[in-house]
């Protein structure tokens, strides 16, 4: 039951970002997360209060799920916005953040459950967003041109902008390109290949007879690893391009997935999560940068929305392949072997993907 009301805050998630990309095109980031921190404060706040599964239902599963459908799309979009020439190393330091409370966070709400319990820790935790969200969305723009000011290394690039100018694509044109949908069926192989690791690591390193706290451990080197992959990744997109991040990361990715279908013991394991977790923080470094790289600024948030659905799919897709087939094998290899190969159908199909010139 549990499971369910997350499976149903994934979808909503994914659903809701194409809006919430579209409103951040329009009236910026700031009104998007404000009304997004209002949500996940509320929604931590309702769920204190839960005795019965609908509630769970509604509280974490929609309520929580719109509100997590803004923060990415938005927040990137924007960062988006306001860098052309270090575009690829602000979005890794952005998204960072993800890993970092992924980190923090964790034994936080475990200590406040131990000290109080976990109705009052909702409450506590439902608080703390809405004051910090809230305030600090206050302090967001949509774009540098609305306060007087420039691209942050526009003037510096005049190469860089000059790309940008003839690279922007209206939303109704885009969705009709190749390169939208090639862009798109990577985000997919990437939610595929991610999702499925983060629902399955664990449970299948126990059945290896690894130790629970070990196979927890597992994670936490994964998003470590991630914070690093995200920073260093994006410094190299800004002097390469989001597609030859796309690239490394596929190919790094597919290296790890099919070390894991052989691996046995927990420093094989370990290792495992420091390769893939610096190829999934590659990657998400560079879902932002290529869609500004295919189709400009002008419709970056709703664009990049398409993509967060699409790979939301993929999330969905892959643990539930993952999950039947180890049911029907008693054994994960084979569902790792897939997802190996699925990352290397993602690193093929960054050849399709290419910029549009020309197009208004």
């Amino acid at each position: 039951m549990t499971a369910g009301a997350f499976s149903l805050a994934t979808i909503i998630q994914g659903v809701v970002a194409i809006p919430v990309g579209r409103l951040t095109d329009r009236f910026g980031s700031r009104m998007v997360i404000t009304l997004c921190g209002f949500l996940l404060g509320l929604s931590y706040l309702l769920m204190s209060q839960i005795n019965s599964i609908w509630q769970l239902y509604l509280f974490y599963g929609v309520i929580l799920g719109i509100s997590m459908g803004g923060y990415f799309v938005s927040l990137v979009s924007t960062t988006a916005r306001w860098f052309v020439k270090r575009r690829g190393l602000m979005t890794g330091i952005v998204v960072a953040g993800i890993g970092l409370g992924a980190i923090i966070m964790p034994p936080i709400a475990n200590w406040l459950i131990s000290s109080y319990d976990w109705r009052i820790s909702y409450i506590i935790m439902g608080g703390t967003v809405l004051v910090i969200v809230v305030l600090a969305a206050q302090f967001l723009r949509r774009k540098p041109d609305l306060i007087g000011q420039t691209l942050a290394g526009q003037e510096e690039t005049k190469e860089q902008e000059s790309a940008l100018e003839t690279g922007e694509v209206p939303f109704k044109t885009a969705i009709r390109t190749r390169q939208l949908w090639m862009a798109c069926a990577m985000f997919f192989c990437f939610g595929f290949c991610l999702f499925s690791i983060m629902v399955h690591i664990v449970p299948h390193a126990t059945d290896l007879g690894i130790s629970t706290a070990n196979a927890a451990t597992i994670l936490s080197i994964i998003g470590i690893s991630s914070i690093v992959g995200k920073v260093g990744m994006g410094y190299v997109i800004d002097r390469t391009g989001s597609r030859l991040g796309w690239v490394i990361g596929f190919i790094i990715m597919a290296i790890a997935l099919f070390w894991l279908t052989v691996a046995g013991e927990a420093w094989m394991f370990y290792a495992f999560a420091i390769i893939f977790g610096f190829a999934y923080g590659g990657c998400v470094s560079a879902e932002a940068p290529l869609i500004a790289e295919l189709f400009g600024l002008s419709s970056h948030g709703v664009l990049l929305g398409v993509g967060s659905f699409i790979f939301t799919i993929g999330a969905a897709i892959g643990p539930l392949l993952a999950g039947y087939i180890f049911d029907a094998a008693s054994s994960y290899r084979a569902a790792f072997l897939i997802c190996g190969i699925v990352a290397i159908l993602g690193l093929i199909l960054t050849a399709f993907v290419k910029p549009i010139r020309g197009n208004r």
